[in-house]
């Protein structure tokens, strides 16, 4: 069929393969624990009861025509105050932007400060940005992580790919991984990116930084979010956040993101996202804004969700951390945040039953999900070679019963291997 040379050219989702042979094995009769998708099973992690009532209320208020196209003003209002008390970030309404989640936001970024053929440097594993680079035919600068550093990006893995690009995407706490940045590592990027602004001209333009930590209300224990402009207030005019209400509400499906920086950028980004028609629905809008002025209750659904995310990611790390002690070649880091655990299943090599050799993150993935009924995400869909054999495990749908329950199942099929 014709059609555009972009179309041709686009990369199918690795996730979406996954979920394809899910929902053929579920055809079939099978359960499947489906750790693949960063979501929620609602009847598990339901959206925060007051904000629900909210947005009844204003759908019955008629609250039902065209948003603005940088969002609800009082929305805006609180955001700005969501903001200042929980990272003590000063951003007014005009640097402030709404959009239906954090997808446009991200892809409005790149519209708005990459041009075609431009460098854009992020790590890998990230999420998506291949695809975004994709779209934009720029240049994109994959830099592999290690996990002695929990697959985060240091800024000697970033100092060789600065000089010239357009834009450094970084995410923390990171979609794949579950982990963070350490404030000094941070620190040390930011200073990267500093030094790097000072060789260019006024007539030049400047390197970005998109940062994106749509899950740092999810952290835990003693694990602490930080960011670039609060650790290097000259990086103001340089960073824009994305950021939202989907992940830290549980309210995916309420499609409410923000995006923030600097006024101008955020201007460009209302006539792009305006273009695209990819607002947040109004009566959304109008309830977040009425939510996030409720301190007490917003306080309360996140003490109370980073717990329940928290002992389910708990569960199955220690489970892992369980097999690896019995001499299982499995791994698992620490969870830091978000709603993700990073596991190793070093089974490349091995032969199943049936005697298929398994070469690939890809092959023992599959195996998996036949033989253990556990469906994980390699990190070659996040830009990782399809030799790393390191697996997303997103746990925004399982219970902690079904999380227990998983767990011989996987025992059981590795011992199959030969």
């Amino acid at each position: 069929m014709h059609a555009s040379n972009l179309a041709h050219n686009l990369h199918g989702s690795e996730i979406i393969k996954i979920a394809a042979e899910i929902n053929e094995l579920k055809r079939k009769g099978e359960q499947i624990a489906n750790l693949t998708i960063g979501d929620f099973d609602s009847s598990i992690f339901p959206i925060p009861e007051e904000l629900k009532n909210l947005i009844i209320k204003a759908y019955e208020a008629h609250q039902t025509n065209y948003p603005p196209a940088d969002g609800v003003l009082e929305l805006r209002e609180s955001v700005s105050k969501f903001l200042k008390e929980s990272f003590n970030l000063d951003y007014g309404t005009n640097e402030i932007i709404i959009s239906g989640g954090s997808r446009p936001l991200i892809y409005a970024i790149y519209l708005a400060l990459v041009n075609e053929g431009e460098k854009v440097v992020f790590p890998s594993p990230s999420w998506n940005n291949n695809h975004y680079c994709d779209l934009l035919r720029t240049e994109a600068v994959i830099v592999p992580t290690q996990p002695e550093n929990n697959f985060m990006p240091t800024a000697v893995d970033l100092r060789p790919h600065l000089k010239g690009a357009a834009l450094l995407s970084l995410c923390s706490p990171l979609n794949p991984t579950g982990t963070m940045f350490l404030k000094e590592d941070l620190e040390a990027i930011c200073d990267l990116v500093i030094e790097e602004n000072q060789t260019r001209s006024k007539s030049e333009k400047p390197l970005y930084i998109l940062y994106d930590q749509i899950y740092s209300q999810l952290t835990f224990g003693e694990h602490e979010h930080f960011n670039p402009v609060s650790l290097r207030p000259e990086l103001r005019d340089y960073v824009v956040f994305v950021d939202g209400g989907s992940k830290c509400f549980a309210a995916t499906g309420v499609r409410v993101g923000w995006g923030f920086g600097p006024a101008a950028i955020i201007n460009y980004m209302k006539a792009i996202i305006g273009h695209m028609g990819a607002w947040s629905p109004k009566p959304e809008q109008v309830a977040m804004s009425q939510f996030l002025q409720e301190d007490e209750a917003v306080a309360t659904y996140l003490t109370a969700f980073r717990q329940k995310i928290q002992k389910s990611l708990d569960t199955l790390y220690r489970g892992f951390l369980s097999l690896k002690e019995k001499g299982f070649a499995v791994d698992a880091i620490e969870p830091m945040g978000a709603i993700y655990l990073t596991l190793k299943v070093d089974y490349a090599g091995k032969t199943t039953p049936e005697g298929k050799l398994l070469q690939t993150s890809t092959d023992i993935n599959f195996y998996l999900i036949k033989e253990a009924q556990v469906a994980l995400v390699p990190f070659s869909a996040f830009g990782a070679d399809d030799k790393t054999n390191w697996f997303r495990a997103s746990l925004g749908a399982s219970t902690v019963e079904e999380i227990e329950g998983m767990l011989p199942r996987i025992e059981a099929a590795l011992l199959k291997l030969k």
